[in-house]
């Protein structure tokens, strides 16, 4: 056990599956907030009215893209200020709690998250928006939201390959949370057992999407898998999947779910101790601590899933990865396991990007 210091970040979580709309009235009267803006896409907007049910909602709004470029997220704020809000309700996914965070960074109003995936920017006080194909992301406490309410009856709607997609995504914070640069061992310990949760989670979605159980477990992990990453801060994994989603407009879960195999095979021969651990939490199976132990855990997880396998598949041009090593090299932790050069990180994203079996020479 080695001294650090360990931020842990106050909010309220509530997990109760099909009673989203009576907590959130509890939590606005606990809050004492009255002008309610939704915050929900188009496509999640009947979710939302079911939420929101008796709720007297001033402002309703349903412009959310991923990534949260700035203009929208200006227009979201001007429109909560002409309508003197005092309280954000965000219903959806990490676009949608994305965008109430470009809100609440400017505004100081508190958000209270209703998640509908698994993506845990609801644990997080991290925010994220892009201009001009650049996303940038800071750490600020007024995004943070205070209340989280998980139901899994609302993720019901998410279809099978996007509850995968969005699973893997948790993953990615957990494994990411592992060897990030602020990780200690409270995040670490959190980090495995939302592994644990998702690794187990997960297949019960394929085999039963109506399965309640299933999706419990996901929410859990995801929310785990959030406040690890919250308190460990962006590893490789993140830098390299910040820079390709806001470069070349890639749909956010699909990404990480596409790199994750690839950063692990990347670092795990360099942390044979985290590997192992990683290893035992996705199947707990005994592990002999190799690197080919932690990634073939994953990538059995992952046929089991069937989860997205090339980023060629998501959109992502194959002449464009020298533009984002280039992007990537900047922003690449300077502590990260295996020191990063343009010839491995290349090597990487041209495997991610056909898809080949994650593990070959980073050399």
């Amino acid at each position: 056990m080695t001294s650090f210091i360990h931020d842990t970040l106050g909010q309220r979580v509530i997990l109760d599956a099909g009673k989203a709309p009576e907590h959130l009235r509890a939590e606005l009267e606990r809050l004492e907030c009255s002008n309610v803006m939704v915050i929900a896409s188009e496509f999640e907007s009947d979710l939302a009215a079911q939420v929101a049910g008796e709720t007297d909602t001033v402002l309703n709004w349903n412009e959310v893209r991923q990534h949260v470029p700035v203009e929208n997220a200006q227009r979201a704020r001007r429109a909560a200020a002409d309508a003197k809000i005092d309280v954000l309700v965000s219903v959806g996914g990490g676009s949608t709690t994305g965008l109430a965070k470009a809100i609440a960074l400017t505004s100081g109003l508190p958000i209270i998250a209703v998640p509908t995936t698994y993506a845990g920017s609801e644990a997080t006080r991290m925010w994220g928006m892009t201009e001009d194909r650049t996303k940038s992301t800071g750490l600020d406490d007024r995004v943070l939201p205070k209340t989280v309410i998980y139901d899994s009856t609302l993720t019901l709607t998410l279809p099978v390959e996007l509850s995968v997609a969005s699973g893997f995504n948790g993953l990615a914070h957990c494994i990411d949370s592992m060897w990030a640069p602020n990780t200690d061992p409270i995040a670490q310990a959190m980090a495995l057992e939302g592994i644990r949760a998702l690794a187990r989670g997960l297949p019960q979605v394929v085999s039963d999407p109506k399965d309640l159980g299933g999706r419990d477990l996901c929410l859990y992990g995801a929310y785990l898998s959030a406040v690890s990453f919250a308190s460990a801060g962006s590893g490789l994994h993140h830098k390299i999947c910040h820079v390709l989603g806001g470069t070349f407009d890639l749909p956010h879960a699909q990404t990480h779910a596409t790199v994750l195999p690839y950063v692990l095979a990347f670092n795990a021969p360099s942390v044979p101790e985290i590997a192992r651990r990683i290893s035992q939490a996705l199947d707990d199976a005994p592990s002999d601590g190799s690197a080919p132990a932690a990634v073939s855990a994953l990538e059995t997880l992952r046929e089991a899933t069937n989860a997205p396998r090339a980023l060629r598949d998501v959109g992502m041009p194959e002449d464009g990865i020298a533009e984002a090593v280039e992007r990537i090299m900047g922003v690449a932790p300077a502590d990260n396991p295996t020191p990063v050069t343009e010839e491995n990180l290349t090597n990487l994203l041209r495997n991610a990007w056909s898809g080949e079996i994650p593990g070959g020479n980073h050399e």
